[in-house]
């Protein structure tokens, strides 16, 4: 074995020690952390897994999942765009674009944005409106490098910048992912070992003018003054994720796929992940997962439950696939993700 390998399986030995025990299950914790939207997964293929693909996913598909897989690209330059119904009528616009530089590394730029459509402004003394409306901007801009640190060994990370703006309050925080895939491991062809850290960073809080309020003194002496609210810090929602996937061939023209995931979710309560795919030919593409949310004593704690999905390929010149995923949501409408990736 060489130090590289002693070196990554010290990090996961440490990673998943560290923490599964020092800050698993959220506890007291759980719905304390803001920026919820970076929570919100992007990409067709990995939510009908149910985001159980630590392990391997790979190209422009595993930026939100495990930056390490970026560098396993098909193709030199890559381009993804999709759209999600999301919750309460929310509309997740997502765009992505990467390129491959070879002994460099591979490179992306990802941005998704929120439509909460007009919000009517309520007050006091117009509990039902006033008629004038306001729009949240709800934004995530991310970096993404990826590389190999051998053969076997996919590294990568992502820094992001987040910015919420409602009506004239903001906030802007930056957090990190950090990711290694590890193919054929223990020497096993086709089964594969991922690590991911998601979302870490400092705190931030809410600053702008919809802060100040108006006041009088009890003493009367300076009259009626403007003082403003300092807004509470709030954390990132930090996650760890550690899984395993196996890939086989099942006859020349089938193939399948079968991966599981276990996520540590600081904020909210552990999620366990399963998902399997199977492969017609290269160009079709039927897959289903689930995730089981652990520690929780009531079915109202869990707001998603199953996933599935379907894609297509187009392998010409201009490589397309075309996703599509569904995830059951209690409550609300289902999820529907809709995915384009183009490869160069």
């Amino acid at each position: 074995m060489t130090r590289s390998l002693i070196i990554i399986t010290a990090i996961f030995i440490v990673a998943s020690s560290v923490f599964t025990d020092v800050l698993a299950g959220g506890g007291k914790r759980n719905g304390t952390a803001g920026v919820q939207e970076l929570l919100i997964p992007v990409g067709a293929r990995g939510l009908a897994l149910s985001g159980s693909y630590t392990a391997g996913l790979n190209g422009i598909d595993a930026l939100f999942y495990n930056p390490a897989g970026l560098i396993q690209a098909d193709n030199k330059v890559e381009a993804q765009f999709s759209h999600m119904n999301y919750i309460a009528d929310i509309g997740i616009s997502y765009a992505a674009v990467s390129s491959n530089f070879d002994a460099l590394g591979a490179f992306a730029l990802s941005i998704k944005s929120l439509d909460f459509g007009k919000i009517p402004i309520t007050t006091v003394d117009n509990p039902q409106g006033d008629g004038s409306t306001f729009s949240p901007n709800y934004m995530t801009i991310a970096l993404t490098y990826a590389n190999f640190l051998t053969d076997r060994i996919r590294i990568g990370t992502t820094l992001k910048l987040v910015s919420e703006e409602i009506d004239r309050v903001s906030a802007t925080a930056f957090c990190i992912d950090a990711g290694v895939q590890y193919i054929n491991f223990a020497g096993v062809d086709g089964l594969e070992l991922g690590v991911a850290l998601k979302n870490f960073g400092a705190q931030s809080k809410f600053t702008g003018a919809g802060l100040l309020r108006s006041a009088t003194e009890s003493a009367a002496t300076r009259g009626e003054t403007y003082y403003t609210i300092d807004a509470a810090k709030f954390d990132m929602p930090s996650q760890f994720e550690i899984g395993l996937a196996y890939k086989s061939v099942l006859t020349q023209d089938l193939d399948g796929l079968f991966a599981a995931t276990f996520q540590d979710n600081i904020y909210s309560f552990d999620e366990a992940k399963v998902g399997a795919e199977v492969n017609f030919m290269k160009m079709f593409h039927a897959r289903v997962g689930y995730s089981a949310v652990q520690q929780t004593s009531s079915d109202d704690d869990v707001l998603f439950g199953a996933t599935f999905g379907a894609g297509v390929t187009f392998d010409a010149e201009l490589k397309i696939h075309v996703d599509y995923a569904y995830r059951h949501a209690k409550y609300f409408d289902a999820n529907h993700l809709f995915t384009v990736s183009l490869g160069f």
